[in-house]
């Protein structure tokens, strides 16, 4: 554990998910697959595009309505009723299509489950301080075994802009009735987690590298409290 800003008390820690928990990669990319292979079944006018379609049309939702680059979930939704419509289908057909392929894309989206080493580290931790997770990702907690350790945990949307913007870091200070320096975040990437702390007055550990990936270098901006390499290190906080 590398100390840059010696940490003041704290009573609670927060978690990014997605690549901090676990390897986020090979799970999108097989909910991506999954949806291509639904669409191809169930509207088969969709079997003409691939992602690279489905990524422009959402570039084009989203610069209609920037708000959608904030709710995955959401512009997913939207990505998908516009495309169907492109593709020769209905509203009513691509309203319906969007919203069963965002139910399948959620299936595989959350088909993940957190090692038991990390579950144990969690847990361990939450014998002292309160546990939550903040993530901009929109994978179901409880399906992948975060329930029991997590007292709760937000999302982006409705309002409530992605890290690395402060909003959801204010939101969990105001939900546990406390004061952001006594919120302590742990996430893998430098400007979302780290940074998107920093600003709301949040203290940070920067997990560097992520799961299964490289190590990075600082980008220009604030420090992280703490940085460690892997997630055991954080016992050292008990």
């Amino acid at each position: 554990m590398n100390v840059s800003i010696r940490p003041r008390p704290f009573s609670v820690i927060s978690f990014d998910l997605d690549d901090t928990l676990y390897d986020n990669r090979p799970i999108i990319i097989n909910a991506e697959q999954q949806l291509i292979v639904f669409l191809a079944k169930h509207y088969p006018k969709s079997i003409q595009w691939q992602s690279e379609q489905w990524f422009t049309v959402k570039k084009q939702v989203v610069k209609l309505q920037p708000e959608l680059a904030h709710d995955t979930s959401a512009a997913r939704l939207v990505t998908l009723a516009y495309g169907l419509q492109q593709l020769g289908y209905s509203k009513a057909e691509a309203e319906q299509g969007a919203h069963d392929g965002l139910s399948h894309f959620l299936k595989y989206r959350s088909d993940v489950s957190v090692s038991d080493e990390n579950l144990v580290i969690l847990h361990q931790l939450a014998q002292r301080y309160r546990l939550i997770g903040i993530t901009n990702g929109n994978v179901d907690a409880k399906r992948i075994g975060l329930g029991e350790v997590f007292e709760f945990v937000l999302h982006p949307g409705n309002g409530i802009r992605m890290k690395p913007y402060p909003d959801m870091f204010y939101q969990a200070a105001s939900r546990l009735a406390l004061s952001p320096e006594q919120l302590l975040h742990v996430g893998d990437s430098y400007k979302a987690d780290v940074q998107g702390a920093r600003k709301a007055g949040c203290q940070t550990v920067w997990l560097n590298p992520a799961v299964d990936r490289e190590p990075q270098s600082f980008g220009n901006g604030v420090l992280p409290h703490l940085q460690v390499c892997q997630l055991s290190e954080l016992l050292h906080l008990v």
